[in-house]
């Protein structure tokens, strides 16, 4: 592993150069991070978020050719306009980097808000299913489908004050899985391999450069920096569809 916020050397996948992803949630500096990657590799990136002025800014961080769009990924006919805009500019989608989320906690279960479930709900679990339905067909048509969510290994040992979060992860993790299940099963009713991946990503946390020179005095123990959340992304276009869908891969140090 390279020096804590530094960017890593990725190596270039075989297939990258010309195939289309969109990376949600780029506003971020996991979106940030990702997007850069993934643009270095060779891929055509497109980066989403709900404010313009700040896609507009994280996609000049991430790299020149990084196009930026608005869109509310809650909202399902704004999706479907996404994908219209993206099939008509840059073509069917390869992979989809779903990086939206949000953090909510609490100090036991009677005290989980709703007002903190329903920005849960949205973030984590509307977000994704609504991006999931729109561009599935696209992933399962690719010759290199890819989808990938962040997860938390909160969610193998939930507690009391962290209720509405993990579950709002895990009906995350579980749709995901379910995608996963839905491309394994139409490559075996079409007779054809395996070609498209749903895959979950497991972190403790993540911490990115500007946090480290932020909290100089904190070590962010078991957290993965957001470089090498984008280079296991990239890594994902090189991998065998069989050896990564319906996995969840630990990234923690």
């Amino acid at each position: 592993m390279s020096e804590p916020g530094a960017p890593r050397v990725v190596p270039v996948p075989d297939n990258s150069l010309g195939l289309n992803v969109l990376v949600t949630g780029g506003s971020g500096p996991s979106g940030i991070a990702v997007a850069r990657a993934l643009y270095r590799a060779g891929f055509r990136v497109s980066t989403v978020g709900s404010d313009r002025t700040r896609i507009h800014a994280a996609a000049r961080q991430a790299g020149d050719g990084v196009t930026p769009l608005v869109c509310d990924l809650a909202d399902l006919a704004d999706v479907q306009a996404l994908r219209k805009t993206l099939t008509d500019t840059a073509g069917t989608m390869d992979g989809v980097i779903h990086l939206v989320g949000g953090w909510r906690g609490a100090k036991g279960i009677p005290d989980q808000s709703d007002a903190d479930w329903d920005f849960l709900e949205r973030g984590a679990i509307t977000t994704l299913r609504n991006v999931s339905r729109v561009f599935y067909g696209d992933l399962a048509a690719a010759g290199t489908g890819r989808f990938a969510m962040v997860s938390s290994t909160a969610v193998d040992k939930p507690t009391a004050a962290t209720a509405s979060y993990v579950a709002a992860k895990a009906a995350a993790e579980t749709w995901t899985l379910a995608m996963a299940e839905g491309l394994a099963r139409t490559a075996t009713d079409e007779g054809t391999a395996l070609r498209g991946a749903a895959v979950v990503l497991v972190v403790k946390a993540l911490v990115d450069a500007e946090l480290r020179k932020a909290h100089p005095e904190r070590t962010f123990p078991g957290a993965t920096d957001v470089e090498d959340l984008a280079a296991a992304v990239v890594g994902l276009f090189s991998r065998p569809a069989a050896e990564l869908n319906g996995r969840r891969l630990l990234l923690t140090p």
